[in-house]
């Protein structure tokens, strides 16, 4: 008995040092985009607020997917190798919180020196929609270990079940609140950003972004007072293939 404990014993401190050494950082799919272009496949939570032009009291939140595709080796040297990937996003959930106001209708009478309004009603709250963004063209920085930053340029389309942002007045006026006055459930969303991914293993990642977007209806409505900027942080999670 004695004689079996010493060799678990002797066993025990042998294997003691392999435990513990960490295991050494594996390498990324996106270090080896030279001999194979990756896929990458994720999920995403963004969050936001407005910034300029009365909109700091504007909060958003978007919810869904990614994917794309690194379509070049890596290129450059230094601190700008890297290499290029398109990617894809399709946010099936969003909300925004936007203040409310009041507002009322105007319509035009016989008479051109009358108009005939509504009593106000209450506009803002909270909007419903979804979001598709089909041209996103990032920058991988290839670094060597566990992070690997990128930036990126974007454009999407955002359909909200209201028309968005909310505008109008208690102004009895028909440039404001008369019929050519509204503004529209679709919305563009030029963006741009910069962001990392953390390498959990070689094909997962925690991924990290800070997005400027502009949110415009291009004159798709009457009315195109928009969101010039907001601010939106992501956090996701992506597997590479």
């Amino acid at each position: 008995m004695t004689l079996r404990l010493g060799h678990i014993l002797l066993a025990a401190t042998l294997a003691a040092p392999a435990f513990g050494q960490a295991a050494p950082a594996s390498k990324s799919l996106l270090e080896s985009a030279s001999t194979h272009q990756p896929f990458e496949f994720g999920v995403l939570f963004e969050g936001g607020n407005g910034l300029t032009d009365q909109r700091g009291g504007y909060h958003f939140l978007w919810a869904g997917g990614q994917a794309g595709r690194v379509l070049t080796n890596n290129l450059g040297h230094g601190i700008f190798r890297g290499n290029f990937e398109y990617g894809v996003q399709v946010l099936p959930y969003f909300q925004a919180f936007t203040p409310t106001s009041q507002r009322i209708k105007c319509e035009p009478t016989s008479n051109p020196q009358v108009i005939a309004c509504s009593q106000p009603y209450t506009i803002g709250g909270t909007y419903t929609g979804a979001s598709i963004t089909p041209i996103i063209l990032r920058w991988n920085f290839v670094r060597s270990g566990r992070f690997s930053p990128w930036a990126q340029a974007a454009g999407g389309l955002l359909w909200t079940n209201h028309k968005f942002p909310p505008y109008g007045s208690t102004q009895p006026s028909l440039t404001v609140n008369g019929p050519n006055g509204e503004t529209s459930v679709f919305n563009f969303t030029p963006q741009g950003g910069v962001g990392f991914h953390y390498f959990t293993r070689p094909n997962r990642s925690l991924d990290f972004s800070a997005n400027g977007t502009h949110i415009s209806s291009a004159s798709l409505g009457d009315r195109n007072p928009g969101v010039n900027a907001s601010v939106q942080f992501t956090i996701g999670y992506s597997w590479w293939k």
